[in-house]
């Protein structure tokens, strides 16, 4: 990877000539075309028997959405010289440091040289903010998003420039068409293709002839260019997409209609999806998972006329990715990814905008009561979107 941090490595192994495991992760979830059976569990057929080749850890999260009060709160941070948004994801970072891939969802621009940071409705953040994200484990962004062209061109140029800087890629904006062809990368000796779509720009002037600048979810390009990512050697396709309607818990029909179209194509292994702003199921579609929204995960958003007590909640969610030889497959492998883990988040407005690790708080006896409850409650409500998935 880019940079040196701690992380937990999941068993990565080659296994020896001749010795053989089943075609699956530890847990029963096997391929596509395995069947569930009543228990829910998926079962592979005895004699499909092949070598495991290696395996990686992925990891997403939610919306990054820094409002204005964050600023000045990342301004305290700094001593009043600059920005400094690292302490609110202190709490979380290792969490996220933990997985082989972690990705975030930066949904605003950075806000171009000379001018100043702006927020709703058209954002452009600190630069700082890149830092935090990089210092908190991440190893790459979306940055497809409904406020992509919020800051124009340059918000584009400056936002790619500003994580390339502190070592973070990104899929979601491009400064060049050769930048806007999806990438495939290598990841603990895996090639994989990360690719980011938004379902629009909320009307924001999009320069003529430099729609490539930003991908719009259409399910036939996504199947088009996640094929193509496969023929330039990609072993495992992530996608992720800005979509839903702001607020509500339940995928809406656009949302189940493009994700049973992307994941019907087998070109694509997982879906993490954001902008709702409040977390969404995880299902799992075609064989592949699909957490359709992720919640925010860092905002000012807050209980209000304007916004549901959700709007604080969010998820760190992983997901094991077992390599398998497959010859059937262009690459040789397949990539069977398991059950996802969920850890609860919990954006803390009253001490600095803290990023909270749920269970990992509630499980500290010296943290305030009025914290406990309010964590309490945000545990309620998570269970009840991806109860299933949680971690305990």
């Amino acid at each position: 990877m880019s940079r040196l941090r701690v992380r937990r490595r999941f068993l990565a192994f080659l296994v020896a000539a001749g010795c053989l495991v089943m075609a699956g992760p530890p847990t029963g979830d096997a391929t596509r075309s395995d069947r569930i059976n009543g228990a829910g569990r998926v079962t592979a057929p005895a004699e499909r028997l092949t070598p495991v080749v290696r395996q990686l850890s992925i990891s997403g999260t939610g919306d990054i959405l820094p409002h204005s009060p964050l600023w000045s709160q990342a301004a305290s941070n700094a001593g009043g010289v600059g920005f400094d948004f690292a302490p609110m994801f202190a709490d979380i970072a290792p969490v996220i440091g933990l997985a082989d891939l972690s990705i975030c969802h930066l949904e605003t621009p950075i806000v171009p040289v000379g001018q100043a940071p702006s927020t709703y409705p058209q954002y452009g953040v600190p630069v700082e903010v890149t830092n935090a994200i990089a210092s908190a484990g991440y190893d790459r962004c979306s940055t497809a998003s409904n406020h992509t062209f919020d800051r124009g061109v340059a918000g584009i140029g400056r936002t790619v420039s500003s994580l390339e800087s502190v070592g973070v890629q990104q899929s979601g904006m491009a400064r060049t068409p050769a930048e806007a062809t999806p990438q495939v990368v290598s990841v603990n000796g895996a090639a994989v293709a990360h690719l980011s779509y938004t379902y629009g720009f909320n009307g924001a002037y999009v320069p003529s002839g430099q729609q490539w600048r930003s991908p719009l979810i259409n399910a036939g390009r996504i199947i088009a260019d996640s094929r193509a990512a496969r023929q330039r050697g990609a072993e495992l396709v992530v996608l992720s997409l800005h979509w839903g309607v702001e607020y509500d818990r339940q995928p809406s029909a656009e949302q189940r209609r493009v994700a049973e179209a992307v994941t019907a194509s087998g070109a694509v292994d997982l879906v993490l999806g954001h902008h709702a702003h409040v977390l969404q199921p995880i299902e799992r579609i075609n064989g592949v998972w699909v957490a359709f929204g992720l919640g925010n995960f860092l905002s000012n958003m807050r209980e209000s006329a304007w916004f549901p007590a959700s709007s604080q909640d969010g998820a760190i969610v992983d997901f094991n990715v077992t390599f398998v030889v497959n010859a059937e497959k262009s690459t040789g492998f397949e990539a069977v990814v398991d059950r996802p883990r969920v850890t609860p988040t919990w954006v803390d407005r009253d001490n600095g905008w803290v990023i909270r690790d749920v269970h990992a708080q509630l499980a500290d006896p010296t943290i305030p009561g009025g914290r406990r409850a309010a964590l309490l409650r945000s545990l309620a409500r998570t269970t009840a979107v991806v109860g299933e998935f949680v971690q305990r």
